[in-house]
């Protein structure tokens, strides 16, 4: 509060020296009107602020715009401010995990600018800082995580970082409004581990099922034969449908098991 309150009266300390020249400045445009109109008139665009600056000091006010403002000549000057949302890539960094882990993590941050005197007066390039606090704040998070919540928490990676940096560029004037995790780039040997180790952990699921198949198959068989020998001319049944069955599919070759009865009648004729 105290810093905006010294920004917004920092005007009315120009002294005697600075009123005099401001003084002669408005009679010097008054004499030379109309053509110092076209110098002392100036236009920002819907999505700018100009910060006046007169004899080095913000004039009281703050930011102008949009549309017109006057200046006077000689003695103000002004910069103008961007407030659209800026975007930019955070570089991939070189990030050691909690695990001891080397990984190449790469961002993207969506800012803009919540007050344009703060952004002009408190730091000499905001734009450039906040790019450098982006990346350190990245380095900064993901060290403290481990490689399995850098895999599966990005949301809440970025959600942290986004909260410390609109809390660091607070004093800057600049308002940071998303910030999301692009991609986590893995050694080529640890991508090969971990293929290898995810393939392993598959065959042996793969396996387990196959034997609880075949442990369930056993368990319909048993019972199966258990309904079969509770009457033998269901065997017989059965004998018939499995040759419906080898017929549908129009084989040439057909072996019918005869049983063992039959053939003992034969041989005691003989």
């Amino acid at each position: 509060v105290e810093d905006a309150f010294t920004l917004e009266s920092s005007d009315t300390d120009n002294g005697l020296c600075g009123w005099i020249i401001v003084v002669l400045s408005v009679l010097l445009m008054l004499a030379t009107l109309p053509l110092s109109i076209w110098t002392c008139i100036k236009i920002v665009k819907e999505y700018e602020r100009a910060i006046i600056f007169r004899l080095g000091r913000i004039v009281r006010g703050g930011a102008k715009g949009p549309g017109l403002f006057f200046i006077l000549p000689c003695t103000d000057s002004f910069i103008n401010v961007d407030m659209r949302t800026i975007t930019f890539d955070i570089p991939p960094q070189e990030v050691l995990t909690k695990d001891s882990v080397t990984v190449s993590v790469d961002g993207v941050v969506y800012y803009r600018v919540q007050n344009a005197t703060l952004a002009v007066a408190n730091i000499t390039n905001a734009d450039a800082a906040t790019r450098l606090l982006a990346q350190t704040t990245l380095r900064n998070v993901l060290g403290t995580k481990n490689l399995a919540e850098i895999l599966s928490d990005r949301n809440e990676i970025a959600h942290s970082m986004q909260s410390t940096l609109d809390d660091a560029t607070d004093d800057w004037g600049i308002k940071v409004e998303r910030v999301e995790i692009k991609d986590v780039k893995l050694p080529q040997q640890l991508q090969r581990a971990m293929a290898a180790e995810a393939e392993a952990s598959r065959e042996a699921r793969a396996k387990v099922i196959a034997a609880e198949g075949e442990v369930n198959a056993s368990r319909a068989l048993k019972e199966a034969s258990l309904v079969i020998a509770e009457s033998p001319s269901g065997l017989q049944l059965r004998y018939l449908q499995t040759l419906n069955t080898i017929a549908a599919e129009k084989n040439s070759t057909i072996i019918f098991p005869l049983p063992m009865d039959m053939m003992q009648a034969f041989m005691k004729r003989d």
